[in-house]
């Protein structure tokens, strides 16, 4: 049994517990490869649940190698991936890393994998860059293979993109039946292929053509929408979904107030850059949404609270530079 299934909701609420996931790059600005392993050892030591690691073609280590060797200088952290580009690997090839890992690690992976999004990314490698329509189709048929092959099971499969005749899955994983899997998403296609597949869910702000995060997408009325969504394509799988949001921006304030004025003039000048500003934001939209938390550390735990309690998401993940500014929060919240 994975540890996802065997968290269920609490019956008398319909809240999972809090689960919180740091992760990491392996880049210069983090210290480089051998800081990386300190990294996640020190996340594990402040009580995260899962280090996780992104895949970009860029300055960062590769995931799948990383989480191998996090496998053997970690013991208790889970260890997961956030996202991987399902057009840069075959899913035959990814099933047979995942579970090597879930092996190497006694069984702690979390296999993230998403349609993937940066276009000058494929371009640079020479790998084709699909119409969104076409990613979410090969990423349907990825999931498919990737849920039986990680299973252990022999695989036939004729698809639009993929073709598999009598292989069967190895090594065999060692959680049962299989490592969970996770898909984030913000548009409703991506929601609703993950709302099939998934074990667990990231719920992203949607973006735009060139990846920004759309700011009217932040709001708490516009979270609880997607998540709306996803409980209307899961039905009756709804609640076997675990539900994460990632947290783009931490400031610990005792002027909650004042620092939210702060980070929209800060909107106004165009930082953070990865964020699309169009929509206009008011003072109670900044500090009342899933991705800013603004506050002293029992405010944060607060905000975190209500919206599990809006929004039934329970998996709280924060960026590298965030983990630190985060892990007192984390001994407020464990065990909720």
């Amino acid at each position: 049994m994975t540890q996802v299934e065997a968290e269920r909701p609490d019956e008398s609420t319909g809240l999972r517990k809090f689960r919180f996931g740091a992760g990491g790059e392996g880049n210069k600005d983090e210290g480089g490869a051998r800081k990386f392993v300190k990294l996640a050892q020190t996340a594990e030591e402040y009580g995260y649940d899962t280090f996780a690691v992104p895949d970009h073609l860029g300055n960062q280590v590769g995931p799948m190698a990383a989480l191998g060797a996090l496998s053997q200088a970690t013991s208790t952290i889970r260890l997961g991936t956030s996202v991987l580009a399902n057009g840069f690997r075959h899913p035959a090839i990814l099933a047979k890393e995942a579970n090597t890992i879930d092996v190497l690690s006694k069984g702690r992976l979390e296999l993230g994998i998403g349609a993937g999004w940066m276009k000058e990314e494929f371009d640079k490698a020479g790998i084709e860059f699909e119409s969104p329509g076409t990613r979410i189709r090969r990423l349907d048929e990825s999931l498919t293979i990737l849920d039986r092959l990680m299973r252990g099971e022999t695989v036939d499969f004729d698809g639009e993109f993929y073709q598999i005749s009598g292989l069967e899955g190895s090594p065999r994983p060692r959680q049962g039946p299989r490592p969970p899997i996770a898909v984030g998403g913000g548009g409703p296609k991506m929601l609703a292929l993950a709302a099939k597949h998934a074990d667990i869910i990231s719920v992203a702000p949607g973006t735009t053509p060139d990846g920004k995060m759309k700011l009217s997408d932040m709001t708490i009325e516009k979270t609880a929408a997607r998540v709306d969504r996803i409980r209307e394509a899961a039905g009756d799988r709804f609640g076997e979904i675990e539900l994460n949001w990632t947290i783009a921006v931490i400031v610990i304030t005792d002027d909650r107030t004042a620092t939210a004025e702060m980070a929209l003039k800060a909107l106004d000048q165009g930082y953070p850059p990865n964020i699309e500003r169009d929509t206009e934001f008011t003072v109670d939209d900044v500090l009342n949404s899933p991705y800013i938390a603004i506050g002293a550390f029992e405010q944060i735990a607060d905000q975190i609270r209500e919206v599990r309690r809006r929004t039934s998401m329970s998996y709280v993940g924060v960026f590298p530079t965030q983990m630190d500014a985060f892990a007192p929060i984390i001994q407020l919240l464990k065990g909720e």
